[in-house]
C-alpha cells in the first residue's frame, strides 16, 4: 500500500471517528433518560423516522433512485410558497407588472444553494443543523440560539394560523375568532398522519403542492398574461431600484428564504437508509437529495411566478387596495377589477389553495420545532404535546388581535407582517453556521466541503440577506411603532 493510500485511509477513518464523536456528544451517552413526558434526546435527528425509508441499490437506475429519494424536498418547498409569500408576490405583480420576475428567480437560486448545503450537512455528518450548531458552540449559547429559533418557528406558525383562519372564513363563513381557535385541532391531523408513516406524509404534501400549482396554472391561463412581458421580467431592470419597487423586492426576497427550512432539510434527508461509512453511498445519497431539492424548489419557483403573473395580468393598475387575502378573494370575483374572467369559482379556488398552503406549513412547522428542541437543548417531548403548546402560544396574539380589532382581517395581516421580525433575526443565526460548517474541511472532510468559489458566493449571500433582513426589520419595527401611536 502506498503512502498516498495510507493518507486516504487515515482521512477516511478520521471523518468516521468525527461522526461517531458527534453522535456521542449530541446524545451525551446513547442512553435515553425519561422523566415523564420529557426525554433526553439520543443523538439521532428525528429518531422515530431516521433511516426508516429503504432505498434501492445504486445500480437500480436514475429514475428509480430519484423516486426513492424524492419527498424531503417537497416538505422544504412548502416554506417557499406559504401564505406569507402570497401577498408580496401578488402585490408585486399588481403594482409593478412583470418587473419583479427577476427577483423571484434570484431568490429561488439562493434557496437552492442554501438547501443543497443543508442537505449535505445532514447526509455527510449525520447531524442536523441544530445538533451541529450546539456541538460547535456550547450549552449557554446553544440555549440562546434555541430561544431565537423557537421564536422564528412560532412566528412562522402565526402566518399559518392567520392563513388557515382566513381560508375557513372565505370558504365556509366561519368567523375569524372561531377559525383561529379551530386551528388548534390540526394537531389531530398531524398525529393521524404520523401513524401512516413518513413516506405517506411526503406524498400528502406533494399532493397539496400539486393542488396549489393546478389552481394557479388554471387561473393564470384564464388571465391570458402577456408572455413577452413575462419573459422580459426575468431580465433585471434598473427600475427595480426605485423606492416602491425596491421595498417590494426586499419583501419578496425576505419572505422567500425561511430559517426553519435549513433545520428541517438537514434532518429529513436522514430518513433514507444507507451506509454512512461507505463514501460511494454517501455520494449517491447527496446526488439524489440535491436532485429532489432542486426539482421541488423549481415547483415552488413556478408557484411564486404564477402568483406574480396573476397579480400582473388581472390586477395591474388596481394594486393599491389588494393588500389582504380577502381583498384578493373579492377581486377575483369582480369583473370591474379582474376583467371578464372574474368569477366566484376563481375566488373559491384561491381560498382552497390558501387552505392547502396553511396545512402544508403546519406539518413542516411541527417537525422543525421538534428538530430544534432536540438539537439545541437535547430534550424530547411527545409530538402531540409539542404541537399543542406551540400552536396555543401562536394563536394567543392572533386571538387577542382578532378580538381587540373586532375581527378585521386588516389587523391580522398587519400581525402577519410584524411576525416576520423574528424571522429577520433568526435567518443569519441559521445561515452563518450552515455556511461555516459546510465550508469546513475539518467538519465535512476535504471531498464534501464547499469549494472556495461556492463558499465565496455563499458568504456574499449571507451578507446580502442579512442586510436585507436588517432593513426589513427596521421597516417593520417603524411601522409597528407608528401603528401603536
Amino acid at each position: 500500500m502506498s503512502i498516498g493510500d495510507l493518507t486516504l485511509v487515515n482521512q477516511h477513518w478520521g471523518i468516521m471517528e468525527e461522526k461517531a464523536r458527534a453522535v456521542s456528544d449530541t446524545s451525551e451517552g446513547l442512553a435515553s433518560r425519561s422523566h415523564g413526558l420529557v426525554e433526553t434526546a439520543n443523538g439521532l435527528s428525528l429518531e422515530e423516522i431516521n433511516s426508516s425509508i429503504s432505498i434501492p441499490k445504486q445500480s437500480s437506475g436514475f429514475w428509480k433512485s430519484l423516486l426513492a429519494f424524492s419527498g424531503p424536498g417537497a416538505l422544504v418547498a412548502v416554506g417557499y410558497m406559504d401564505p406569507g409569500n402570497w401577498i408580496t408576490s401578488i402585490g408585486g405583480g399588481a403594482q409593478y407588472g412583470y418587473l419583479l420576475m427577476s427577483v423571484i428567480l434570484l431568490s429561488s437560486l439562493i434557496a437552492m444553494m442554501l438547501q443543497y448545503m443543508s442537505a449535505k450537512l445532514g447526509i455527510v455528518t449525520g447531524l442536523d443543523l441544530a445538533q451541529a450548531t450546539r456541538k460547535h458552540t456550547g450549552r449557554k449559547l446553544g440555549i440562546t440560539l434555541w430561544i431565537c429559533t423557537e421564536l422564528a418557528v412560532m412566528a412562522t406558525d402565526v402566518a399559518e394560523v392567520i392563513g388557515g383562519a382566513i381560508a375557513l372564513n372565505l370558504l365556509f363563513g366561519i368567523p375569524l375568532v372561531l377559525g383561529v381557535a379551530l386551528t388548534v385541532f390540526d394537531v389531530l391531523i398531524l398525529l393521524l398522519l404520523m401513524q401512516v408513516g413518513f413516506r405517506r406524509i411526503e406524498a400528502i404534501v406533494v399532493s397539496l403542492i400539486l393542488v396549489i400549482m393546478a389552481v394557479f396554472i388554471y387561473e393564470v391561463t384564464l388571465a391570458q398574461p402577456d408572455m413577452a412581458g413575462v419573459m422580459k421580467g426575468f431580465i433585471p431592470d434598473a427600475q427595480i431600484f426605485g423606492n416602491g419597487q425596491l421595498t417590494m423586492a426586499l419583501g419578496i426576497v425576505g419572505a422567500t428564504v425561511m430559517p426553519h427550512n435549513l433545520y428541517l432539510h438537514s434532518s429529513i434527508v436522514q430518513t433514507r437508509k444507507f451506509d454512512r461509512t461507505d463514501d460511494s453511498q454517501v455520494r449517491h445519497a447527496l446526488r439524489f437529495a440535491t436532485w429532489d431539492s432542486n426539482i421541488q424548489l423549481t415547483a415552488a419557483f413556478l408557484v411564486n411566478c404564477l402568483l406574480l403573473v396573476l397579480g400582473a395580468a388581472l390586477f395591474f393598475g388596481h394594486g393599491d387596495g389588494l393588500d389582504t387575502f380577502t381583498s384578493l378573494y373579492n377581486a377575483l370575483g369582480d369583473q370591474s377589477i379582474a376583467g371578464p374572467v372574474a368569477s366566484g369559482a376563481l375566488s373559491t379556488l384561491f381560498a382552497v389553495a390558501l387552505l392547502a398552503s396553511g396545512q402544508n406549513s403546519t406539518i413542516t412547522g411541527t417537525l422543525t420545532g421538534q428538530i430544534v428542541m432536540e438539537g439545541f437543548i437535547r430534550m424530547r417531548i411527545p409530538m402531540w404535546l409539542r404541537r399543542l403548546v406551540t400552536r396555543v402560544i401562536s394563536i394567543i396574539p392572533v386571538l387577542i388581535c382578532t378580538i381587540v380589532f373586532g375581527g378585521k382581517e386588516s389587523s391580522l395581516d398587519n400581525l402577519l407582517v410584524y411576525s416576520q421580525v423574528f424571522l429577520c433575526i433568526a435567518l443569519p443565526i441559521s445561515m452563518v453556521p450552515l455556511v461555516w460548517f459546510t465550508s469546513s474541511k475539518k467538519i465535512m472532510g476535504k471531498e464534501y466541503a464547499n469549494p472556495w468559489w461556492l463558499a465565496v458566493i455563499a458568504w456574499f449571500v449571507v451578507i446580502l440577506l442579512t442586510g436585507l433582513n436588517i432593513q426589513l426589520l427596521v421597516q417593520d419595527v417603524g411601522q409597528l411603532l407608528q401603528y401603536l401611536r
